[in-house]
């Protein structure tokens, strides 16, 4: 169980990881109650929601008809490194999940950047979501009852808003029913899955009958470039289904469960997606459909020419992004407990309620902090940052599998990537192609992120941390013996 790599480097063996976190028991305080049809809901409860409710019209804007096969590139994406994530979520079922992987191949530095990293696709990402959530909230209230909530408590200032208080509730919801336990956070994103799952396929039943292919033409007039811009955008649809190997300490059977439910996850939203892309514009076209914030209601409104249809839509999507504010907010704080556990950041993170088994501070920090961007910046302002944190998440996760095959051939590993090593370094490709996408002004943003962060982390994460002190107090040991 090493403390230190190649050239001094702080890794944390993957042997200790699992130790320290009780993976193989119960986990660091936490209990054991979600089973294999609750981690798949979970994770589709993580994955659908703002991305295809929302940010369809993004991508189409971009791509005309030709969004689904960016959905399907971003797919592909996701596809190789969801083989990844499951060889390692099956080798060390720990919470800390992206975090925990770098930890043991890469390094602590490496770590705590993805660590920071997951701030932006955990923690932003549910600001985002939220704001997706208030608009379809407004449709629903539209529809039930012909009002809505006024501009000035519905959005942001960049919207023409004063705060976006809809947005504010949803986190706060989900954070009150967090800290109430595992199971029963469990059961509401299963019930949550399963509804949403039902109205995205009443949604393509509905689109079809008014299918006419001369819509889909021309195909993909924006070019290759369109196509690529569009899977940047479309790649925010899959964010989440990491998100499944952050409930490694909460999973029965997690080395058997956790790669099970990530690729059954990603094959069910990929279909799924695919789908209503083309249903969507199938049925009214690109340009009807781009640029349209509540793109789905929309269609099913025009389809039916009655205002039930998108109503019941709507529903679905406030259900559903419900759900991702809830599951993504879970990732978020058990990041943040492992990263605690490590002493990269104040130890109130990983502290645990012994009558819940939830660490209740961290979830209500989580939530206050994510609130104040949900309730005053818009959902256009976060997404393609939020994207490339990601994508650079990703790589290291790819990076991760060689590193590990390399350091730790013996490592128990219940599920292996196919193709190996061609899949990971496939899997590191595309990210790199969608990185391209995202545009320079969004990789400034992202260099300006990671400078911060290596500042924190120089003045803080290094000077607390649990590892660098016992590799220090071992080195004192040893030269005192030595002496």
């Amino acid at each position: 169980m090493r403390s230190t790599g190649p050239a001094g480097l702080r890794i944390k063996s993957p042997e200790l990881l699992v130790a320290e976190s009780g993976a193989d028991l119960e986990g660091h305080g936490l209990k054991r109650t979600m089973g294999l049809f609750q981690l798949v809901c979970f994770g589709v409860g993580a994955i659908v929601g703002t991305g295809i409710f929302v940010g369809l019209s993004d991508s189409v804007a971009e791509a005309g008809p030709a969004v689904a096969v960016s959905y399907f590139l971003a797919a592909v994406t996701c596809i190789f490194t969801a083989f990844s994530f499951a060889e390692l979520g099956g080798a060390i079922p720990v919470s800390g999940s992206s975090y925990s992987f770098a930890y043991a191949s890469l390094g602590e530095r490496t770590a705590f950047l993805v660590g920071w990293c997951l701030l932006l696709e955990y923690g932003v990402s549910v600001s985002a979501v939220a704001v997706g959530w208030s608009q379809y909230l407004n449709e629903l209230l539209d529809s039930l009852t012909g009002l809505r909530l006024p501009d000035a408590l519905s959005s942001g200032p960049g919207e023409g808003g004063v705060v976006n208080l809809p947005a504010v509730i949803v986190i706060l919801l989900a954070a009150v029913l967090l800290v109430r336990g595992i199971r029963e956070s469990a059961r509401a994103t299963a019930a949550m899955a399963v509804l949403k799952i039902g109205i995205l396929l009443l949604f393509l039943a509905i689109a079809f009958t008014a299918f006419e292919a001369g819509n889909l033409t021309p195909f993909a007039g924006a070019g290759a470039s369109g196509i690529t811009a569009g899977a940047s955008l479309a790649f925010f649809s899959f964010i989440g289904f990491d998100a499944i190997t952050t409930a490694g300490e909460e999973v029965k059977n997690p080395r058997r469960n956790i790669p099970i439910a990530i690729l059954v996850c990603i094959g069910v939203v990929t279909l799924l997606y695919v789908s209503v892309a083309l249903g969507a514009i199938g049925a009214l076209g690109a340009d009807a459909v781009a640029d349209k914030p509540a793109a789905l209601s929309l269609v099913v409104d025009q389809v039916t020419d009655s205002a039930v249809g998108g109503g019941i839509i709507a529903f679905g999507a406030v259900v559903a992004i419900a759900s991702v504010v809830l599951a993504v907010m879970y990732g978020q704080t058990r990041i943040l407990m492992s990263m605690s556990r490590d002493g990269l950041i104040p130890r109130v993170f990983e502290r645990v309620s012994p009558k819940t088994s939830t660490p209740v501070a961290n979830t209500w920090i989580v939530a206050a902090v994510f609130a104040v961007p949900a309730a005053f910046s818009s959902l256009d302002a976060v997404v393609n940052l939020t994207t490339i944190g990601t994508l650079g998440i990703m790589v290291v996760v790819n990076v991760a599998v060689l590193a590990l095959r390399r350091s730790a051939p013996e490592l128990k590993r219940t599920f292996r990537v196919p193709l190996y090593p061609v899949s990971p370094i496939l899997g590191v490709g595309f990210c790199l192609y969608l990185i391209w996408g995202t545009g320079w002004t969004t990789w400034v943003q992202f260099a300006v992120f990671l400078v911060v962060g290596s500042l924190v982390y120089a003045l803080y994460g290094r000077r607390h941390s649990r590892l660098g002190q016992k590799s220090e107090a071992e080195a004192e040991t040893g030269a005192g013996a030595g002496a």
